[in-house]
C-alpha cells in the first residue's frame, strides 16, 4: 500500500501563491568573477570562515567568506579525470566532520571510459591550506552508470558522522531497468557508510543499522533508502535531523521527501504521490512525498535546506527549494504533524542549481546562466555581523575584527569560549565599532563570537573565529626598570601570568643616542631560564651590571620569550635615560658564552678615543682584529663569528686611548668556543 503522510491532494493548490514582496536576492559576492557551472557549495566547518564551490567540470574553487572578496583560488582541479555535462561532472563535495584535524573531504563525481560515478576521499595540502593535493585520491567505490543522465550527486555527512551518498536511477527516461526497486544495485538510491571504520577489502565500513547489514539475499549494504529517481540535493537539518531530499520528477511531477531509514520512495512504481509505471509494484509499503508541484513551467526541483541562518527570522525552520526551469524559490513549511503550506518567495536571476550554507547557516543559491552565487537581503531587525576574524599578537592579546552589517545598532556583544568550555560575554563595544582586544591569559584554544544589539532586538552571531595562543608573553605592567643604588646597573623586573613550553628569556638592549644618529640594533645581554609550562605566575630578574660604563642617550630593553620548539615572540620595551650613568671604559663578557659560531662583544667607550680589539688565541697570537680606528662616545657592540677557527679558549682584548684627557684603558676577557 501507499503510505499517506498528511498530504491531501487539495494542498497542491497552495503551490500558486504570490511571492513575499520582502524577500529580495542579492549577488553574494559582486567582486568575484563569473563561476562556470557551478553545482555545490559547501563551508568546511574548520572555524576559518571560507566558502568552496564545485564547478562541474571538476574544479574546487575556495574564497574568504566576505561580501568585498575579490580573490579566488582553485582548491582542486581534477578535469582530467572527470566526464562533464548535461547531468555529468563533478556532482557533489562534503568536508570530513573532523576536517579541521585530518584534512579529509570526500567528492562525487563521473569519470568515462566506462562511465561510471566514483567516490573518493582527498586531502587537503600538508603545506597550504588553500590547495589539495590531488595525489591523495582514495576510491571509495565506484558505481557504473548505463546512461548519462540521472547521476545524483549530492554527498553529505549526518549527524551521525556517517557519509550519505545519492544516486540516481541510471537513466534514460522511466528507470527502463527498474534500478531504484532493486536491491542489488546502488542506483536509485541514498547511501551511507562509514568513512571512519573501514571493513577490508572495503575502504569504508557499513553502519549496523543500515537496513541490508548482514542481509543473505544479495542486496547492498551500503542502501539506507531507495526508490528514489533523481536524488540531485539533500541536505539535513541540524535542529531536528531530519534528511530531506528533492527528487527530480519524470515528466510531470516533482517532490520533495523525508528520507528515512530502510524506507520506499516508490519511483518507478509512482511519481510523486501518482501512479507511473505499477507493473510488478507490490511492495508492502511506498513512502509519499511531503510535497509536490506539477511542471510546466516548473520541471527540475533543486533540493535546498532548512533555513536555520540569523538574518531571515521569517524563514527559521521552513525549507527553501528552487525549479532549475521556473527560477522559483519557495519555502515549504512542514512539521510532521500539520499538512504543509508552500510559500513562493521570489524569482531568481539564472536557473538555481543548488543551495548551500556556511558557517552560521547562512543561505547561499547558485546559479547557471551567469554562475553568480545569491542570497537573501537581511530581512532581520538587526543584522547580524559577519567575517569575524581572531588574530594572538604580542603580548597576551586576541585582536578581533568584523564587518558592520546593521545600521542601527547600539553596540556590540563579544563573547568568547575557553577549550571546551561555554561562550560568556567578555566585553560590549558601542556602534560602528569593528575591532576589539582581548586579553587573555592562558596559552589555549578560544573561539570568539560577536552579535550587534540595539534597545529593542539583538542580532543572530557572527562566524565563528578560532585563535590558538600557543604561548602567553610576558605582561609588559609588570615589566620594570630601575637604577640600583650605586648606578653602577639597570635592574629588570618581570611577571608572567602563565607558561606553556617556556624555554626562557633573552635580554635585548639598544642605545638611542646622539651617537648612533638614533636607535642602534638590537644586542644579546643575557638569558633566563623559564618554567616550562605552569599556570602558576612566575617572577624574574635580570641585573645589566655597568661597573663603569658611561655613555649618553636612552637606554632600552626587551624580552624575547623562546619556546623549546625555537619558535619565540618579543615583549614590548622599558627604557631609562642614562646621561647620569657615564663613567668610564668597560668590556663586556661576550655572549653567549660559550658559543658556536659567533658571539656578542659589548663596550663602552666614554668620550672620543682611538679604540683596538683584538681576538687572540691560547698561544697569545693576534688571530682577528675586530676594531682598530677613532670611536665617538658610546656603548658598542661587535660579533665575532669563530666559523673558521678551531675550538678552544680564546681572548678579547681591548685597548682605547682617549683624544681628548689622558685617559687610558688596556682589558682582556677570556672566552670558550665549542663547536
Amino acid at each position: 500500500m501507499r503510505h499517506f503522510k498528511l498530504l491531501l491532494t487539495v494542498l497542491i493548490l497552495l503551490f500558486f501563491t504570490d511571492s513575499i514582496a520582502q524577500y529580495q536576492l542579492t549577488n553574494a559576492f559582486p567582486n568575484l568573477p563569473n563561476f562556470s557551472s557551478p553545482v555545490d557549495l559547501q563551508n568546511p566547518g574548520d572555524c576559518t570562515n571560507r566558502l568552496f564551490v564545485v564547478e562541474q567540470a571538476g574544479i574546487i574553487k575556495v574564497f574568504e567568506n566576505r561580501a568585498d572578496v575579490s580573490t579566488v583560488k582553485t582548491f582542486l582541479n581534477i578535469t582530467d579525470r572527470v566526464t562533464s555535462g548535461g547531468e555529468l561532472g563533478l556532482l557533489g563535495l562534503a568536508f570530513h566532520p573532523d576536517y579541521e584535524n585530518n584534512g579529509y573531504f570526500y567528492v562525487n563525481y563521473t569519470a568515462p571510459s566506462p562511465l561510471r560515478t566514483v567516490i573518493s576521499r582527498f586531502q587537503v595540502s600538508a603545506t597550504n591550506p588553500d590547495s589539495a593535493d590531488k595525489n591523495t585520491e582514495l576510491i571509495l567505490f565506484t558505481q557504473s552508470q548505463p546512461f548519462s543522465n540521472h547521476n545524483g550527486g549530492q554527498t553529505s555527512f549526518g549527524p551521525d558522522g556517517y557519509l550519505y551518498i545519492a544516486l540516481g536511477d541510471g537513466g534514460s527516461g522511466g528507470d527502463p531497468q527498474n534500478h531504484a526497486q532493486t536491491l542489488t544495485d546502488l542506483l536509485g538510491k541514498i547511501s551511507r557508510i562509514d568513512v571512519d571504520n573501514p571493513e577490508p577489502p572495503l575502504n569504508y565500513g557499513i553502519p549496523a543499522d543500515n537496513p541490508f547489514k548482514d542481509n543473505t539475499a544479495g542486496y547492498r549494504e551500503e542502501i539506507y533508502a531507495y526508490g528514489l529517481r533523481n536524488p540531485w540535493r539533500f541536505s539535513f537539518d541540524p535542529v531536528t535531523g531530519w534528511l530531506w531530499c528533492g527528487d527530480v520528477g519524470q515528466n510531470a511531477w516533482e517532490e520533495i521527501d523525508i528520507i528515512q531509514n530502510g524506507k520506499n520512495y516508490g519511483w518507478r512504481c509512482y511519481e510523486g504521490n501518482h501512479p507511473y509505471n505499477t507493473a510488478g509494484c507490490n511492495a508492502p509499503e511506498y513512502i509519499y512525498p511531503v510535497w509536490e508541484y506539477p511542471h510546466s513551467p516548473e520541471c527540475s526541483v533543486s533540493g535546498g535546506f532548512v533555513y536555520r541562518g540569523p538574518n531571515q527570522p521569517g524563514l527559521i525552520g521552513k525549507y527553501i527549494y528552487a525549479d532549475y526551469c521556473s527560477d522559483k524559490i519557495w519555502a515549504l513549511t512542514y512539521d510532521g504533524v500539520n499538512p504543509p503550506t508552500n510559500q513562493l518567495l521570489v524569482t531568481a536571476t539564472g536557473s538555481p542549481t543548488s543551495f548551500g550554507v556556511d558557517q552560521v547557516n547562512e543561505l547561499y543559491i547558485c546559479t547557471f546562466g551567469g554562475g553568480r552565487i545569491y542570497k537573501f537581503v537581511s530581512t532581520a531587525a538587526v543584522t547580524a555581523p559577519s567575517a569575524l576574524t581572531a588574530m594572538a599578537t604580542n603580548p597576551a592579546i586576541v585582536e578581533l575584527n568584523w564587518i558592520d552589517n546593521s545600521n542601527n545598532e547600539d553596540g556590540f556583544r563579544i563573547e568568547r569560549m575557553e577549550t571546551n568550555g561555554n561562550y560568556s560575554e567578555v566585553a560590549t563595544v558601542a556602534a560602528n565599532t569593528t575591532n576589539y582586544e582581548d586579553a587573555v591569559s592562558q596559552a589555549i584554544d578560544y573561539k570568539y563570537r560577536v552579535r550587534a544589539y540595539n534597545s529593542s532586538d539583538t542580532s543572530g552571531y557572527s562566524n565563528e573565529a578560532c585563535v590558538t595562543v600557543t604561548v602567553v608573553p610576558v605582561e609588559l605592567s609588570l615589566f620594570t626598570i630601575e637604577i640600583s643604588k650605586e648606578e653602577s646597573s639597570v635592574i629588570l623586573r618581570w611577571e608572567t601570568a602563565s607558561e606553556k613550553n617556556n624555554r626562557g628569556f633573552e635580554i635585548e638592549r639598544t642605545l638611542l643616542s646622539p651617537q648612533v644618529g638614533n636607535q642602534g640594533s638590537w644586542a644579546t645581554i643575557g638569558f633566563v631560564e623559564g618554567n616550562g609550562t605552569t599556570t602558576e605566575k612566575s617572577f624574574y630578574q635580570y641585573v645589566d651590571d655597568f661597573s663603569n660604563y658611561g655613555y649618553k642617550g636612552i637606554l632600552q630593553y626587551r624580552l624575547k620569550q623562546v619556546d623549546f620548539d625555537g619558535t619565540f615572540s618579543y615583549s614590548g620595551t622599558v627604557a631609562i635615560d642614562l646621561d647620569i650613568l657615564r663613567k668610564d671604559y668597560h668590556l663586556r663578557q661576550n655572549y653567549p658564552n660559550p658559543f658556536n659560531p659567533s658571539t656578542n662583544i659589548g663596550f663602552n667607550i666614554p668620550e672620543e678615543s682611538k679604540v683596538k680589539i683584538e681576538i687572540i688565541n691560547s698561544l697569545g697570537e693576534v688571530v682577528s682584529e675586530l676594531v682598530d680606528e677613532v670611536r665617538q662616545s658610546g656603548f658598542y657592540d661587535e660579533t665575532w663569528n669563530a666559523n673558521n677557527f678551531s675550538s678552544g679558549v680564546y681572548y678579547v682584548r681591548i685597548s682605547a686611548e682617549s683624544l681628548f684627557s689622558d685617559k687610558s684603558y688596556y682589558q682582556t676577557i677570556k672566552m670558550i668556543y665549542l663547536k
